[in-house]
This record gives structure tokens, sequence and C-alpha cells, in this order.
């Protein structure tokens, strides 16, 4: 992994929380650092390049827009986790997607429409990768924390 500096590290703090709602955030961002809006559009696509920064978007609360979402979880045998994960990652809904050692041994997060549409879903995953031990595991109750991680 390529070294980050002090000023790749001001940018992420910046830009962690309180993203700059503009029609040019990144020169807000940069004047606010004193940098260029140039170097900081650079800096900003090294770091993702390099996989420090995943993705730059929104968070929104699925359900004050009038969407349903849940966790799952799935028993996968291993040499079939790639195919499953390839098949849950083709719908537009899923936003995470990783693999932890246990049983249910493939998790990912939905959201849709509506949570019969997730049900309906989850179905066709199961129709068509085999794997019927899959977990609905809709939120009874949200507790939000602000993740920032200061640089």
């Amino acid at each position: 992994m390529q070294v980050i500096d002090n000023i790749d590290k001001s940018i992420l703090n910046r830009i962690q929380s309180n993203f700059p709602v503009s029609p040019r955030p990144f020169l807000d961002i940069a004047n606010e650092l004193h940098l260029s809006e140039d170097e900081t559009l650079l800096r900003v696509q090294r770091l993702k390049t390099i996989g420090v920064i995943r993705r730059i978007g929104g968070n929104f609360v699925p359900g004050k827009l009038g969407y349903a979402s849940t966790l799952c979880a799935a028993s996968v045998p291993e040499h079939a986790i790639e195919n499953f994960a390839d098949v849950v990652n083709s719908y537009p809904g899923v936003t995470h997607n990783y693999v932890r050692g246990n049983n249910y041994n493939v998790w990912f997060t939905f959201i849709a429409p509506s949570m019969p549409l997730i049900r309906r879903y989850l179905e066709e995953i199961s129709l068509e990768t085999g794997i019927s031990d899959i977990l609905n595991l809709p939120a009874t109750r949200v507790f939000k924390i602000r993740a920032h991680f200061n640089l």
C-alpha cells in the first residue's frame, strides 16, 4: 500500500462527514484546506485508485424514503461462495456483501422498495444458486453511530 501524507489525511478527515452539497464540493474542500481544486481532485482520485477510498456518496435512511432494508446471512459451501456473491451482487439493492468465518459465512445488506420484494429477491437468489439457508434479519430497532476516523 502506498503511503498517505498529512495532506491526504486532512482531505480524508474532511470528506468523511458533512461532505459539501454544492456545485463544486471539491473546490469548497480545497479552499478550506488551502489547496487547489485540481490538487484536491488528483489526491482523492489517487486515494480511490489505491483503495483507501472505496466510495464517496450519501447515506440515507431507507425507511424515510419509503424503502425497506435488511441484513441477510447465508450458509454457503466454500466452493460456492464466489458464484453466490456474484448472484447477490447482481441485485441493485445490495449495498454490502462480505464473508465471515462461521456457519453463516456470507452476509449482505439489501435495500428495496418493500420487504415483500426483498423476500422475492431472496427466493430468486436461492433458486439460482441452490443455497436455501438464507436468513432475512430486518432491524427491529436502529442504533445509528457516526463512524468518523480521525487520521
